[in-house]
Order: C-alpha cells, then sequence, then structure tokens
C-alpha cells in the first residue's frame, strides 16, 4: 500500500521472470466472488482465482491476510485465494472449493501462507462475536480476544475433505515479512500457484 506504481510493475514483471510464467494479479476487496482465468487479463475485482491453464501464474498479495493455494491431486486444476476475516465469514472458501469440484472429481490439496497468527490478532467483541457464530474454535478468550483464522480454514477444509499444510509464519512476529497490523503503510507479498506444462 502506497508504493510507487513504476515500482509495482518492476516487481511484478521481476516475479513473472522469477518463475518463468506471466502472472495474473488481482484487485482484492475482502468478498467471496471467484474468477477462473485461461490467460492474463486486467486485475479483476475478485478474492480468488481458478485457473485449469498450465503455465498461467494466480498470484494473491497479503500482509496479514491468509494467501490460500489449492490444487487437485493430477494437477488440472489450482487456485489462489485471499482469505481474511471477511471473506471467511462471507464463504471464500466454500465458493473456491465448489467451483473447483464443478470442474475436476479430482482430490484436492491446500497449503496456508504466512498471516497473522491467533496470538497477534486482537479484535473486539463485536467482531468475535460475528466471527466465532461461523467458526466458533476460531474465537479465542485469553487476556484478549483474537481470532485464529488459520485454524478456522484448518476445520473447514477438513470438513470438505481437502488435505491442507499450514506455514505456521506470523506476519506481525517476523520482521521479514510485510505487516499491515504492525507497520500500517507496508509493502504485500505473493502467494504464487501455476500448473505445471507438458515436459
Amino acid at each position: 500500500m502506497g508504493d510507487d506504481p513504476a515500482a509495482v510493475r518492476k516487481n511484478r514483471d521481476r516475479l513473472s521472470q522469477h518463475f518463468g510464467v506471466p502472472m495474473q494479479y488481482m484487485n482484492q476487496v475482502h468478498g467471496a466472488e471467484v474468477r477462473q482465468v485461461d490467460k492474463v487479463i486486467p486485475d479483476p475485482t475478485v478474492d480468488a482465482l481458478i485457473t485449469m491453464t498450465p503455465g498461467l501464474g494466480l498470484a494473491v498479495m497479503v500482509a496479514d491476510c491468509i494467501p490460500l493455494l489449492i490444487w487437485d491431486e493430477s494437477q488440472s486444476v489450482a487456485a489462489a485465494v485471499h482469505v481474511g476475516r471477511r471473506g471467511a465469514i462471507n464463504g471464500i472458501v466454500e465458493n473456491v472449493v465448489g467451483q473447483m469440484r464443478s470442474l475436476t472429481p479430482a482430490s484436492f490439496l491446500a497449503e496456508i501462507g504466512p498471516h497473522i497468527c491467533a496470538g497477534c490478532y486482537v479484535v473486539g467483541e463485536e467482531i468475535a462475536t460475528e466471527f466465532g457464530a461461523i467458526h466458533p474454535n476460531a474465537v479465542l478468550r485469553r487476556e484478549e480476544l483474537t481470532l485464529d483464522l488459520s485454524s478456522a480454514l484448518m476445520v473447514l477444509l477438513a470438513e470438505m475433505e481437502v488435505r491442507v499444510t499450514n506455514h505456521h509464519s506470523c506476519t506481525v512476529e517476523d520482521p521479514l515479512l510485510y505487516s499491515y497490523r504492525r507497520d500500517g503503510v507496508t509493502g504485500r507479498f505473493a502467494g504464487v500457484i501455476s500448473l505445471p506444462t507438458a515436459q
């Protein structure tokens, strides 16, 4: 946030060069909309991208929210998902997995990337009540009220029979990672997924 647009474009070009694929981004709005893409288009206003096109990179940009990457065992479909509190409440994960299942009957795997941990995600009573109504086990009442976003996703994905790995790096605690909560004006890092091309 607050970065020079030219610097953003340069960094995006570097990311594409690093992975060797064109990269599709999105205009993330903490919603539950999903877009399937087969080529790079102007950034759609969604919080999840799905593709069945090998060699097309999908990028989710975060600085405390969860970068969630999902793919099927046969590597025929992949998704990059931006999951914050609002998206989790509004069903972004259910929308993505449902749409992916309509494309292939295969088993799915997922990875939860670095995000704000339960110990750092302090919230007020109103937010805790709203989130707890959907994900009751993800509201922790210690000295302060906190949310455990990854716990909510782990439970949800398990219920949908998606095998998930959680990378337990906290964006607030790790100075090498961007964190909006910690720094206010800050950059974003990317979670990237791409289906393999035929060798």
